[in-house]
């Protein structure tokens, strides 16, 4: 975890100054994820990034826990939301296997961009079930590399051990959909914009 922090502390500021690569699909996510949130709702944002999502949803709803292993990404995000006057999104350093939450608290839990750089995503992902209130949404946006680049699986234990790369987790779209599915959730949608973009899931915990 040490080795993946620095990584992204070191990414931070071009991770930040990087464009979106689809801004018409993000727009949509944005207006999908929308739908279900509420103005009383309580949501959690594990692997927040430099926390343009956070405040873009921060309006809709009562509070926004965002956290993040990357302090220097924090950094971003507190200027962000400062900027935005946004007050209600509380950003802490932290990773989701550490962070300490007792069960159906949230409303919605937010993974976007983060389930394929975790080892354990199988144990997350449980652990985001346990998080949520009955009914409650887990939506995630997820690079599923196992489904046009399987060699990577080769190539990213090699690029960990020297450093160059953080996690990477390689999966399928199916073997994504199981893990989910295996957690307790019901697939309510699944988008993916094209054959090479990250897999985007709303799914619902059983009532």
């Amino acid at each position: 975890m040490a080795k993946s922090n620095r990584f992204w502390d070191k990414l931070s500021r071009r991770y930040e100054k990087s464009p979106v690569a689809n801004e018409a699909a993000y727009q949509k996510k944005l207006e999908i994820t929308r739908g279900f949130l509420k103005p009383e709702m309580e949501i959690l944002e594990f692997g927040c990034g430099t926390g343009t999502t956070a405040v873009a949803h921060a309006p809709y709803v009562k509070h926004i826990q965002a956290i993040d292993f990357s302090s220097k990404m924090l950094e971003f995000d507190k200027a962000k939301a400062a900027a935005a006057k946004v007050e209600n999104v509380t950003f802490e350093h932290a990773s989701i296997d550490k962070f300490s939450v007792g069960d159906e608290t949230f409303d919605v839990v937010l993974g976007l961009s983060i389930l394929h750089l975790l080892k354990n995503k199988e144990d997350v992902i449980a652990k985001v079930h346990k998080m949520l209130k009955p009914g409650g949404v887990f939506i995630s946006n997820t690079v599923c590399i196992g489904n046009t680049m399987k060699f990577f699986s080769f190539i990213a234990p090699i690029g960990k051990s020297f450093g160059v790369l953080p996690v990477l987790n390689i999966f399928t779209t199916k073997e994504l959909e199981t893990s989910v599915t295996a957690a307790g959730f019901e697939i309510e949608q699944l988008w993916q914009p094209s054959k090479k973009s990250a897999v985007f899931i709303v799914a619902k915990k059983r009532a």
